[in-house]
């Protein structure tokens, strides 16, 4: 099986949590959606193509920062006294709200397309970008440090072995459950708990004369944790420069 594995570092960034408004809070690591679309993005694919990733991570510290925010509901009309803005009769709120970012961050991403055939066409696109990529926000960034096609394979280790250079990395539910991952020498409450969006299909909700087209995510389960280590005589998926990999 082959994958793509992206070594990246951004600046400033914020990874946002859909269910956050006033205070932008942000995700630790890119969630695997954010992933999966800056791939789509990068690669100009018009419908999806199905693949798992592998986030893994650090960053330095957490700043917040100011920014303007626009409110308005649909067919609100104007009102000297309330509104800031108005657009064809309907008043726009302007005011200043706060958003989190990350420092310093550094990134190990894997992609493994389903369909193998994809992979080079990933990896050009990734080492010829037809566009500055990001990751999170529109002007988030990311300066691409390594691009390389490498193998994954499964292997029953021998020996204990620790995620490389102090990284975080997002762990399927399972991997926990089962054992075969310790974090911070089994203290699971180190870790954090999330449900991150992968994909999305489109439903339609609404009525023949009025359809009311939405996204339904799907959602993984996974454990966001620090110090984490593979237990001997588990069978743990690796690259062939034996990074650990967590496929979501």
């Amino acid at each position: 099986m082959k994958a793509i594995r992206i070594k990246l570092t951004q600046d400033m960034v914020n990874y946002r949590k859909p269910t956050s408004f006033q205070l932008k809070e942000t995700y630790p690591l890119p969630p695997p959606s954010t992933v999966i679309g800056m791939v789509h993005y990068l690669c100009d694919f018009t419908e999806y193509k199905e693949m798992s990733v592998g986030i893994q991570g650090k960053y330095h510290s957490k700043v917040n920062d100011l920014y303007t925010r626009y409110e308005f509901k649909n067919a609100m009309k104007y009102s000297k006294t309330r509104h800031q803005l108005e657009v064809e009769g309907c008043g726009i709120s302007r005011g200043v709200s706060t958003v989190e970012l990350l420092t310093d961050i550094e990134l190990l991403l894997h992609v493994i397309p389903k369909d193998q055939s994809l992979v080079r066409k990933i990896e050009k696109a990734f080492l010829y970008p037809r566009v500055y990529p990001s990751l999170g926000r529109r002007e988030d960034l990311a300066l691409i440090e390594e691009v390389k096609v490498v193998d994954i394979y499964e292997r029953e280790l021998e020996d204990e072995v620790d995620i490389k250079n102090n990284y975080s990395a997002y762990i399927p539910i399972n991997l926990i459950e089962d054992d075969s991952i310790e974090i911070a020498k089994d203290r699971v409450s180190a870790g954090t708990r999330y449900k991150l969006t992968k994909n999305y299909v489109l439903v339609d909700k609404g009525t023949k004369r009025y359809p009311r087209v939405f996204r339904q995510w799907n959602k993984v389960d996974v454990i966001y944790a620090s110090r984490v280590q593979a237990q001997e005589d588990t069978i743990i998926q690796l690259d062939e420069d034996d990074n650990i990999v967590f496929l979501i």
